[in-house]
């Protein structure tokens, strides 16, 4: 491909829209347009990369057995309203009519869809194992787009679906996924690590996410230093523990005056006490009705881990009007003394004895509150985020903190949907059986902006041999020179030839800015030509990630770039 004949606006300025590397990369580099928030239009070297991506997928995919098809974008809100999820999808669920003003939906997700047609086609348990994926634009109306393709609206998505006659079966199709998704992450040339993870509103009971690490990464992975426990921080287990309180008599309820005093770091220095001795109650709203839950001052609820728990639909924080109603106080003065509501309590408060809490009377709160005696608890849970203090559950070593960005997600989905719209088959005894699902899916487009995350310097993207546009790149440094120019387009008719992928940047542009575009394209190895190595038979030859350059003779070429090339790629195994 001809440089000079390539939709490829760079910018030499950063927009000042893109707040993270990737974004601001993509962007300069000419790979994607914005049009409207959190949807962007792909340009010729941006399409390349993505299709690179999807190749890779098709191919590791393909080899565990899964099926390509194509499913259409928009699905009728009958599917939904039949599963249960059109009511409570939420508002990211982009609804609308058509012209007979039947209601339809554009797929954030194909769970629906996919069941549907498998009820329809497959009645036997000769039939299955079946497993069937799609790469295909998806759209959920975030809240907040941001941070270009890492959360957008409009995505390039691969969703995947297992449907096997029972259990022991789904666990040997989620055994091959999850190895397929592996080998799919390595082949990207990505440093990701895979974690336990919840599974959200899609549902089902076991689930694993593949995190890319990076420092910018939204989501936060808790990882063991010492065994391969891994997990999200809204999976991240912690096990009942002893208080780390000092053991000490049960002292008698104390009402004390606090006006104005309502967080718990001011609560704690009106009192001369620590945090982890001020017991914070939260009240939620679910769909159940109102609940109030307990943990230390010094740690954080876990929404994801008290839904869950609860078994709800819907959970959120009680507005204030809510808690003035069930506690007769203004927000920061609650407490379970005498509290009318379920009350559920985390682990962390283990046996904690004396502790200060709201009085459920503005401007006053409680000290030496004490379980059992002052208040009935319905049930102790794992329920708060895990912190830097917290032994690993599995072999009770430290655990760190790291940044990531979830490229795939695996779920072991059970019979949520097949029950849900009744997708059955005869077993070999002739008696009807529902299937048991599996599902499994990867931000295509979402591993482009990762990739740049984890792989990028102040010059620009240093794009993974896999991943990159182009393998090669070709610079005449002397554009007015018709030898070198001669030689150029010889040598890059070769190079094409032998099968590798080359950018002639035959522009009638300065080096240094042939450079430092090259730099910001990613490409990763580039051959520079000029009247001096052309007079000593050979092409300076730069590695974009090592910057290491060295001579190669012409003649030597394109054998070396193709072992170069081969050496780089992750091949399907």
């Amino acid at each position: 491909m001809y440089y000079s004949k390539m939709l490829l606006p760079t910018l030499k300025e950063t927009p000042a829209e893109a707040e993270t590397v990737s974004h601001q990369l993509l962007l300069r580099a000419g790979m994607i347009r914005k049009l409207t928030s959190g949807i962007y239009d792909y340009l010729p070297l941006g399409l390349m990369v993505l299709r690179k991506v999807e190749a890779i997928v098709r191919e590791e995919m393909n080899c565990a057995g899964a099926q390509e098809l194509l499913l259409p974008a928009v699905q009728p809100a009958e599917l939904w309203q039949e599963s249960g999820r059109w009511q409570i999808y939420g508002k990211e669920l982009l609804r609308f009519q058509d012209r007979h003003d039947r209601d339809y939906c554009f797929g954030p997700t194909h769970e629906e869809v996919i069941t549907d047609l498998v009820r329809r086609e497959v009645h036997s348990y000769r039939q299955l194992p079946l497993n069937l994926y799609q790469i295909q634009t998806k759209f959920r109306d975030e809240i907040r787009p941001r941070f270009g393709l890492i959360r957008g609206r409009e995505f390039i998505m691969k969703d995947g679906y297992s449907f096997d006659i029972d259990e022991a079966g789904a666990d040997q199709t989620y055994r091959a996924m999850y190895d397929a998704y592996t080998r799919i992450f390595s082949r990207c040339g990505l440093r990701f690590k895979t974690v336990e993870a919840d599974s959200g509103p899609i549902g089902g009971s076991f689930s694993h996410e593949f995190m890319v690490l990076a420092e910018t990464g939204e989501d936060v992975v808790v990882s063991c230093t010492a065994c391969a426990y891994a997990a999200n921080l809204e999976k991240a287990e912690i096990l009942p523990t002893e208080s780390s309180l000092p053991v000490e008599p049960l002292l008698p309820l104390e009402k004390v005056h606090t006006p104005g005093v309502r967080s718990v770091s001011e609560v704690a220095d009106f009192l001369q006490t620590t945090p982890d001795r001020v017991l914070k109650t939260m009240i939620y709203q679910t769909d159940e009705g109102a609940v109030a839950v307990l943990l230390r001052g010094d740690h954080e609820v876990n929404e994801v881990k008290l839904k869950n728990f609860l078994q709800v639909s819907e959970l959120f924080l009680a507005p204030e009007e809510v808690i003035r109603q069930e506690t007769n106080a203004a927000v920061g003065f609650a407490g379970p003394v005498g509290l009318n509501l379920p009350i559920y309590a985390d682990y962390g408060l283990g046996s904690a004895v004396n502790l200060v809490a709201g009085a459920n009377e503005n401007d006053y709160h409680i000290i030496n509150v004490n379980f059992d005696r002052d208040l009935v608890v319905k049930g102790f849970a794992d329920l708060r985020q895990a912190s830097n203090s917290d032994p690993c559950p599995r072999c009770g070593a430290a655990l760190e903190f790291l940044r990531g960005i979830e490229v795939g997600h695996v779920f072991k989905l059970g019979y949520k949907y097949s029950k849900a719209l009744k997708a059955t088959f005869l077993d070999d005894q002739g008696r009807e059986q529902y299937m048991f699902m599996g599902c499994y899916g990867i931000g295509v487009s979402r591993i482009v902006a990762a990739a740049i995350e984890q792989n990028h310097d102040l010059d620009g993207i240093i794009f993974p041999m896999p991943l990159a546009p182009f393998q090669v790149l070709l610079v005449p440094i002397a554009a007015n020179d018709v030898d070198t120019m001669a030689v150029a387009s010889r040598l890059y008719q070769e190079i094409r030839a032998a099968g590798i992928e080359v950018l002639f940047d035959d522009r009638n542009e300065r080096p240094g800015i042939k450079f430092k575009d090259g730099d910001l394209l990613g490409i990763p190895v580039r051959v520079v030509l000029g009247p001096k190595t052309l007079a000593q038979g050979a092409a300076e030859v730069r590695q974009r990630r090592s910057r290491a350059v060295q001579l190669i003779p012409l003649a030597s070429l394109v054998a070396y770039l193709q072992d170069h090339i081969q050496a780089e790629m992750i091949r399907p195994t």
